[in-house]
């Protein structure tokens, strides 16, 4: 009796002392998902092709439904990835990736990301619809809403923003940044727009640049234009080459090869030098030190070809200066027939312009010279005026001396005579 009662204490104290014990516990209900080769899958009809595929994870009706040996994937949403054959693919939101087929490597998160890509590979799209057209474009993201939603075949795109590159169809190597940057761009390539709105009419440039709110706008066919500044180049249109810097500087529709700087007209730089532009367009200035020169000689008669220039009155073309304002100068080519030297030549090896400066300088040699000449006149004028002054005051000794030598003869006339005395 005593060993029963011992026995059933010692059972009892064993059995709370497990109880007691940490010890692991399993999920109640287990996990339906799990299947061999580390696939998981959840939700009706997800996996369901599968065969050797590895490491493929499906959440969602129809999720990876076409996957047979493809491994890497992962689905989250309803029809993600539902047609992928391929690698390496990771969709997150209902038909997000849905018609992939046979790229690999692309990323999609939001509702209709790259919903239609087919062959498309190494993409990324953020956002509802972000490159919701794609079909074989690599290498392109996409963040924001709609951003990308048209690209079909461009590639190396990247559109940050709501409808961002949005109608982008073929145009490849663009970057959007901002919202509607770049929005009617089509076929366009190589363009860089950051800021909202920045080169959103453009549809079919390329090689341009816009910074700023608005830089760009107007810009729809023009190619390797620079703006940079809150609606800098606006009313551009179709013209090329063109350069604006600074807010609200706008520009001509049409125009190329020109060039708006903000903030410097009006402003004074005292002390500073002219700048000057070569036909490479590099800015500098001239410099005159001693330092920085060479085979230094006298100008001499070199100068004395200007004497043959003709300067002119005239008139800029419309095209180049609408009000007309009159122009003072000379003509490069009948400079050129002078002196080539004084020209200078535009990327064709045409005369393009004068160098006034040198011109200058040439005018200060003639000048000097001239200066000289009239030194050397005022110095034999005045020993001239030495000379006449001396003659003057000899001539008036002479007269003094003539006029003493008449009032002698005069007196020794008057003068009375004796009488001489009988002996």
């Amino acid at each position: 009796m005593k060993t029963s009662i011992r026995s059933i204490a010692l059972t009892t104290l064993a059995i709370v002392g497990l109880a007691l014990l940490p010890h692991a516990q399993a999920v109640v209900p287990p996990p339906d998902g799990g299947y061999p080769g580390g696939n998981t899958a959840e939700g009706q009809n997800a996996l369901l092709s599968l065969t050797t595929g590895q490491n493929n994870t499906a959440v969602g009706l129809n999720s990876l439904s076409s996957t047979t040996t493809s491994s890497d994937n992962t689905a989250i949403g309803a029809g993600a990835l539902r047609f992928n054959t391929e690698d390496d693919n990771t969709a997150t939101g209902a038909r997000a990736l849905r018609n992939n087929t046979t790229g690999g490597a692309n990323v999609a998160n939001g509702v209709d990301a790259l919903a239609n890509n087919i062959g498309g590979t190494a993409n990324t799209a953020v956002g509802r619809r972000a490159l919701f057209s794609n079909l074989g474009g690599e290498e392109n993201t996409a963040i924001g809403n709609l951003a990308l939603a048209s690209n079909e075949n461009g590639g190396s795109n990247t559109a940050i923003g709501s409808f961002a590159l949005s109608s982008n169809t073929f145009g490849f190597g663009n970057t959007a940044t901002g919202q509607a940057a770049l929005f009617s761009n089509t076929t366009g390539k190589v363009n860089t727009a950051v800021g909202m709105g920045a080169l959103d009419s453009n549809t079919i440039g390329f090689f341009n640049t816009a910074v700023g709110v608005g830089a760009g706008h107007g810009i729809t066919s023009g190619k390797a234009n620079t703006a940079i500044g809150s609606s800098a180049g606006a009313h551009q249109t179709t013209g090329s080459r063109n350069v604006y810097i600074g807010q609200g500087v706008l520009g001509i529709p049409g125009e190329n090869d020109a060039c708006y700087i903000d903030s410097i007209f009006g402003q004074t730089s005292a002390g500073g030098v002219p700048i000057v532009v070569n036909s490479s367009n590099k800015l500098g200035t001239v410099t005159s030190s001693k330092r920085f020169k060479e085979n230094i000689k006298p100008m001499d008669k070199v100068s004395e070809g200007l004497f043959s220039l003709k300067p002119i009155t005239f008139r800029y073309k419309k095209e180049m200066d609408e009000q007309g304002i009159p122009q003072f100068g000379l003509v490069a080519e009948d400079v050129e027939k002078v002196n080539p030297d004084l020209v200078v030549r535009d990327k064709e090896g045409k005369p393009y312009t004068v160098r006034y400066d040198a011109v200058n300088a040439m005018l200060l040699n003639e000048f000097l010279k001239e200066h000289g000449k009239v030194e050397q006149l005022l110095a034999g004028a005045a020993e001239q005026a030495k000379e006449i002054k001396e003659l003057k005051a000899t001539l008036k000794e002479q007269v003094s001396l003539i006029q003493k030598v008449s009032a002698q003869r005069e007196m020794s006339k008057h003068a009375p005579k004796v009488a001489k005395s009988d002996q």
